[in-house]
């Protein structure tokens, strides 16, 4: 009998094997904590409420309610918050910006989500307004990220999470430049970072590299996006500066009208990224929930998260 075996089986037995990840048995299941934006209309308003009661029972650390550009959704951000304080069990943690206020407004809606008893606040600079090319700080506000993390501190103890960008935001003058700015922003009293979303682990692996190097210490937790629209999501990350990788699109091609089957992929291909994280260590993560849970609640799940008893 020839020893020499030909062809596919061959390739089988001779190729790389490729060790299993982690069962998540092995390991304590994460923190989570889960984003969602304002409603516009009493159907968004609906969904957005199916949404935080379905993911409520995993005990999220805490869910942040975004600003839009300019802070344009201040009063339902405001809206949201209050109700999240009120009426769950939920930690909320308030967008706050930088955009369109003076430092007094800014204040004043810190205190008022002090005085309803929210602690959390996630500070950033903010999109410049709707028809504006490039952020231009308010003359009597707050000019950056730092100088809004050191005003809360004024204030009083919040629990401030800021932004960071894997990939550079699109404004940095340089990728060097954009991690002193985090630094900046961590030395003025942030508790964490939170990145924008990425779709290449080895880009928030670097990332952290490089934050370590820079004397970063506090956690800079991954912002993971499940994908349930690839071509709203593609046109979206060519604003902010995310980049789509090659093989992603592939796995979404032909799926434009195959909602189911591009939702089962969409969860695929996010299970696969959170769990080659959680394989590398990383024990936090931050998801942008787009207002839905099904496939946040699925990865969660995949991730060891159970509902919380009682």
């Amino acid at each position: 009998m020839d020893m020499a075996l030909p062809g596919t089986l061959q390739r089988w037995l001779t190729g790389p094997r490729v060790a299993g990840l982690p069962v998540p048995t092995e390991m304590p299941p994460p923190k989570l904590s889960f984003e969602f934006f304002p409603p516009k209309n009493e159907a968004l308003e609906t969904a957005l409420w199916a949404a935080i009661r379905r993911l409520e029972p995993l005990g999220p650390r805490f869910v942040s309610v975004t600003y839009g550009a300019g802070g344009t959704t201040r009063s339902r951000t405001h809206d949201t918050v209050a109700r999240l304080a009120k009426e769950t069990s939920l930690t909320p943690a308030a967008h706050l910006t930088c955009v369109g206020a003076t430092r007094e407004e800014v204040d004043e809606v810190a205190r008022d989500y002090l005085a309803a008893g929210v602690r959390n606040i996630v500070a950033l600079r903010g999109d410049p307004p709707a028809g504006a090319s490039e952020y231009t700080p308010h003359p009597g506000g707050y000019a950056q990220a730092e100088d809004l993390v050191r005003g809360l501190r004024r204030i009083g103890d919040f629990d401030i999470s800021v932004g960071a960008y894997p990939e550079t935001h699109p404004a940095a003058a340089s990728a060097s430049a954009d991690l002193d700015f985090l630094k900046r922003k961590i030395d003025a009293g942030a508790t964490r970072a939170i990145t924008q979303y990425f779709f290449d682990t080895d880009v928030y692996l670097r990332f952290i590299d490089r934050c370590a190097a820079a004397g970063i210490t506090v956690p800079i937790v991954p912002g993971i996006l499940p994908v349930s629209h690839f071509g709203q999501m593609k046109k979206f990350s060519a604003m902010c500066g995310a980049s789509v990788p090659a093989w992603m699109g592939r796995l979404f091609e032909g799926l434009e009208e195959d909602v189911e089957t591009r939702r089962m992929v969409a969860a695929v291909v996010a299970a696969e990224q959170v769990r080659l994280l959680q394989a590398n260590g990383v024990d936090e993560f931050h998801f942008y929930t787009l207002n839905r849970a099904d496939l946040t609640y699925a990865i969660a799940h995949l991730l060891g998260a159970r509902p919380k008893a009682g």
